[in-house]
């Protein structure tokens, strides 16, 4: 386990990216420490990653839920991503709620098709996208 020095260092540099601490540890425990890459390294891969997929514009400032359906979601990534094809995200949600948009990057950080992932894609009609938390 890397230095408490070293973990805070790279939380404080991942929050605008992350929405918690805790998420970044999670990422490093169970991603990170069997990457081959130093810490140091694994984020700023993952940092890369997420600079690859642009959020939709219409989603950036809601100072309020809305709802959707998963399919409008999926489209509006499409959308704002090209080369981004369905085959290539997943929006998973619980009962009432959007939870994440996961992307199927490799590792060249180009979309590619994942079926396994895109299995868990929600299935709800509609759902509430939460607004957004922070700056």
């Amino acid at each position: 386990m890397p230095a408490p020095r070293l973990y805070r260092g790279i939380v404080d540099r991942m929050l605008d990216i992350m929405p918690s601490p805790r998420l970044v540890f999670h990422e490093w425990d169970r991603h990170g420490t069997c990457s081959g890459l130093s810490a140091n390294a694994f984020f700023e891969t993952v940092r890369k990653a997420r600079a690859a997929v642009k959020d939709p514009a219409e989603y950036l400032k809601l100072d309020r839920p809305i709802m959707v359906t998963p399919d409008e979601v999926t489209e509006a990534f499409v959308k704002a991503n090209p080369g981004l094809s369905r085959s290539t995200i997943a929006v998973t949600c619980d009962r009432k709620r959007l939870n994440e948009v996961w992307v199927c990057l490799g590792k060249d950080l180009s979309f590619h098709d994942c079926p396994e992932v895109t299995r868990r894609t929600c299935r709800h009609d509609r759902i509430a996208m939460p607004a957004v938390r922070g700056g």
